[in-house]
């Protein structure tokens, strides 16, 4: 489907690179003894003074939720987690005893943001509740981690966005690829122009799905591609700016039993380059198979498997740095947890002592992207 109009605001390629995080900025460090073909990046240390930003969680049901709780409470020096919203009573039954869940305080919304000096939450509910949530959070004042996608329209988007520019706040989308060290290394070499000029992008993300899993994503009719696809759909934007067009593909494989949207794929038209994105809800070794590639006049960067400690193969018409020209591994830090970084920026934004890379317009063209590439726009 064509864009009818421009993109309000779009995020240009060079601004957003030049603008990237500090605690993602990779270091070349010596070539491993090993293999001397293969080099390795850190990520360096981020020193965070206090006080602590006291925060909470709403919801438990997204598939991140878990993941980011145990993220806050990994940080105390960062973070003093005031409780968690759980308005389901037997959800919040069953995860009570179970980590990371195991005795922390369990709030009403209300109460919870009523908090005295309570300055961030993270919004973890299922998706249809997400941009409500959110909105509700920006209204009472407090910046807000937000986790994919942002809302099932691009009006709810726009709405959060509109209200936190209004009221001076933060909103931190949730897509867990922005902090990446092999994505760091990518929008690097682009902005230093090792590739040359990009003329070919293609990503996988898929997994398999069990019946009650697939009933639930059915709530959207955008399948595989809204719910996880948006991640390496963001990375996409991130890296060359909204596209002229897309074109969805969707396929709903069991169409007999529910009306989930489980194997698709999308194009994205450039000026001069096109990319693909698939997701695959029916694949058995989706989760290893994850991969993305960026191809130019000068090379190409293969990252697979993304994560947890994601490696790259680069090739490249000329040398760059300590890389040669020709085939070459390039190794990552393995971190310490997938959302690790995310929150340590999270709390330097709140701060005061950064902006946030990824602005509204950036993150209003990634969601409207995501919705045309899911059918649902």
């Amino acid at each position: 489907m064509d864009f009818p109009s421009p993109l309000p605001g779009p995020l240009s390629r060079r601004r957003f690179l030049a603008a990237l995080p500090a605690c993602v900025a990779l270091n070349a460090a010596t070539a491993s003894a090993q293999d001397p073909a293969a080099s390795t990046f850190s990520t360096p240390a981020i020193k965070i003074t206090p006080p602590r930003i006291r925060i909470g969680q709403i919801g438990t049901k997204h598939g991140h939720a878990a993941g980011k709780l145990e993220t806050i409470l990994k940080f105390p020096d960062l973070y003093e987690l005031i409780g968690v919203v759980e308005p389901d009573k037997e959800r919040r039954a069953a995860i009570a005893n179970t980590a990371p869940y195991a005795g922390i305080c369990w709030l009403d919304e209300d109460a919870l943001l009523s908090t005295t000096g309570l300055k961030a939450v993270a919004v973890e509910t299922p998706v249809a509740e997400l941009a409500p949530t959110a909105l509700r959070c920006l209204s009472a004042g407090i910046h807000i981690h937000l986790d994919k996608p942002a809302g099932g329209s691009l009006d709810q988007c726009r709405a959060i966005h509109a209200l936190a520019q209004k009221r001076a706040l933060t909103v931190q989308m949730g897509y867990m690829l922005r902090y990446n060290p092999a994505f760091a290394f990518a929008h690097r070499i682009l902005r230093e122009g090792w590739l040359g000029e990009v003329t070919e992008l293609s990503g996988m993300m898929g997994k398999t799905l069990n019946d009650a899993g697939r009933l639930q994503l059915a709530e959207f009719s955008g399948g595989g591609m809204f719910e996880l696809g948006c991640h390496l759909i963001d990375q996409v934007v991130s890296l060359m700016g909204p596209p002229q067009k897309v074109t969805a593909h969707t396929r709903r494989s069991f169409s007999k039993k529910d009306s989930f949207a489980d194997n698709q794929l999308a194009v994205f038209d450039y000026p001069n380059a096109t990319a693909t994105i698939r997701t695959n809800f029916i694949d058995p070794f989706g989760g290893p198979r994850r991969q993305f590639s960026i191809t130019g006049t000068q090379g190409t960067l293969e990252i697979r498997p993304l994560e947890p400690q994601p490696l790259a193969r680069l090739a490249l018409e000329k040398p760059h740095d300590r890389f040669s020209a020709g085939y070459q591994d390039v190794s990552f830090e393995r971190t310490a947890g997938r959302y690790d970084a995310e929150f340590i920026d999270f709390a330097r934004v709140i701060r005061g002592e950064k902006r946030l890379a990824w602005d509204a317009a950036h993150d209003i063209a990634t969601h409207e992207t995501v919705l045309r590439a899911s059918g649902m726009l």
